[in-house]
């Protein structure tokens, strides 16, 4: 795909395709002047879906790997080789965070053109232009408030104020009714218009279909209302729930996706490709966390093998331990073999006058995940070969193969949430055939074939609800954090809504080998805001953190359980 390149340049050449005429004075005097009928904002929306999904490396790295990935339990540093330890991100560090803080805040800019441009007397009026322009900014606050918490909603864009900060009540209901607003503007439509006003393929989610963008506002109001519900002063919730599902929702082949660009620079639109092999060496390389495999592993899960790859296994050499800790790390990386069903060898050798262990297990044949949040002192026995790197399309490098699709919202999450709101009595649906059709669909977003599909819901207890509303609920939340792989900022709000996985979700004690990082072991609730909004609004930012609490990492947000 060379969208991104493509459409940026196609602006101006619209002008300049007009100029070519054979009036001297014409062209001299107003080269590239855009007539009329080819004067489009169809331009302007392909730089804002990417820079919020698919963002330059540097922000691409700081806040989606070194944090929202992590915080899922997704990914992980801290095997020997790594240049962190697993506490990466446990840790405040204003550096990373700024980056992260930075990108979200200031990405709102192109979203705010758009709408501008769109809007009622815009100088490219479109309305169904504009009413996908709402969608996506309701899809941006909700991925800004969610990660921040309190942050400028109704002053935001307006050049004249230092913007208030809004509570995430007022954020959510805001983003509902524009939501709306964008649904009921697009009513029976299905283009943005004929020929140059015709989105088209400007659309990197879904090529201009209306009435798919029309599904994925309804779905996206769904998902912040379950979010809110049970939250203090979200009596809104239930409504906008009810009202969610007798409407459209996305289903099969509504999944919002970017393809990945090959050429686009990395400092343009990255993918995990970038970092994984322009860094350099196995230094900034990452693998598949042990929550994650263990479910998919030990539940026959036919995702296991698109998500990662086997563990290269062989012949390891650890060194040999010191202390009581430096055995507990040892013993857990054992034990972790173990886990893993890996039929392994342990003996003591010495090379060049030095003690070590060496450990002999299977070449690529075990799929092992890598214990999340692992300190210096489980650093050296932490060897790489002993865990499954993600999957090759996930990492593959631009202009080497493919690239797995960027994930901007899948329809699994909408049948997830339908089964979610079944349970809780929110609705009379199916809640079992509605969870089983959200694991279908994760597993065709991911390419699983059918046969594979068809005997996982036939004969896996996973693939069923069962037990209490808790234990029932505790399903739907577990399968929705495993289809959310790669998309680490909503599978880290899933844990903090639920509390599953609770492996993740309560934190660790045991600081021997596991980080404790700034949060005392705690799980990571919210991150904390950048350098620059404290220099250019602090006064608005100290009004958000009386109400919202510290800005620490540790302070829940309002919808968390």
């Amino acid at each position: 795909m060379k969208k991104f390149q493509k459409i940026i340049v196609a602006f101006f050449l619209i002008g300049i395709a007009g100029a070519c005429t054979s009036d001297f004075d014409e062209i001299n005097t107003n080269p590239t002047r855009i007539e009329a009928d080819q004067a489009t904002a169809a331009y302007f929306f392909t730089k804002p879906q990417y820079k919020l999904f698919a963002p330059d490396r540097y922000p691409y790295w700081r806040a989606q790997l070194i944090h929202a990935d992590r915080f899922a339990g997704h990914f992980t540093f801290g095997f020997n080789g790594s240049w962190w330890t697993d506490g990466l991100g446990y840790t405040y560090n204003s550096g990373y965070t700024d980056a992260a803080f930075d990108w979200l805040n200031g990405a709102y800019g192109d979203i705010g053109l758009f709408l501008n441009l769109t809007g009622t007397g815009g100088e490219l009026e479109n309305e169904y232009m504009y009413a996908m322009g709402l969608i996506l900014k309701g899809i941006y606050f909700q991925l800004y408030t969610d990660t921040f918490g309190e942050i400028p909603y109704t002053d935001a864009g307006n050049p004249d104020v230092l913007p208030a900060f809004d509570t995430q009540s007022t954020i959510y209901q805001g983003v509902i009714a524009e939501l709306e607003t964008a649904m009921s503007i697009i009513g029976d439509a299905t283009t943005t218009g004929d020929g140059v006003q015709d989105i088209g393929a400007n659309d990197l989610f879904y090529s201009g279909d209306l009435q798919k963008w029309k599904k994925l506002a309804n779905t996206l109001k769904l998902r912040m209302a379950m979010r809110a519900y049970g939250a203090d002063g979200a009596s809104f919730a239930a409504t906008e729930i009810t009202e969610a599902l007798a409407a459209d929702l996305l289903g099969e082949g509504d999944d919002a996706l970017i393809e990945k660009d090959n050429e686009i620079s990395q400092w343009n639109a990255a993918a995990y490709g970038d970092v994984w092999h322009n860094f350099g060496g196995l230094g900034s390389k990452w693998r598949v966390g042990k929550p994650l495999i263990d479910y998919l592993r030990n539940n026959n899960d036919p995702r296991l093998s698109v998500y990662a790859r086997p563990a290269v296994g062989g012949e390891l050499l650890l060194p040999v331990p010191e202390d009581a800790v430096e055995q507990k790390a040892y013993d857990l990386m054992l034990q972790n073999l173990t886990d893993a069903g890996v039929a392994y060898t342990e003996e003591d050798v010495t090379i060049d006058d030095v003690d070590q262990k060496k450990i002999t297990m299977p070449e690529g044949s075990a799929y092992i995940g890598q214990p999340v949040r692992l300190n210096g002192f489980a650093y050296s026995f932490a060897h790489a070969n002993f865990f499954s790197e993600p999957a090759e399309n996930i990492v593959e490098a631009k202009n080497a193969g493919e690239i797995f699709n960027e994930v901007a919202f899948s329809a699994a999450e909408s049948f997830f949430l339908q089964a979610e709101a079944a349970v809780l009595g929110l609705s009379s649906g199916d809640a079992n055939a509605l969870y089983q059709e959200g694991i279908r669909q994760s597993m065709i977003m991911w390419r699983v074939v059918d046969a594979d599909i068809t005997t996982y819901l036939a004969g896996e207890a996973e693939a069923t609800l069962s037990g209490t509303q808790d234990d029932m609920l505790e399903q739907i939340y577990t399968q929705k954090w495993v289809a959310q792989y790669t998309d680490g900022f909503e599978a880290w709000a899933n844990v903090r809504k639920s509390g599953y996985p609770a492996v993740l979700a309560d934190g660790i004690t045991d600081s021997d080998i596991y980080e404790s990082g700034s949060l005392n072991g705690a799980y990571p609730q919210r991150m904390r805001y950048g350098n620059s909004i404290r220099n250019t609004n602090g006064t608005n930012l100290d009004a958000a953190i009386a109400r919202q609490g510290s800005d620490l990492q540790g302070t829940k947000l309002w919808w968390a359980k």
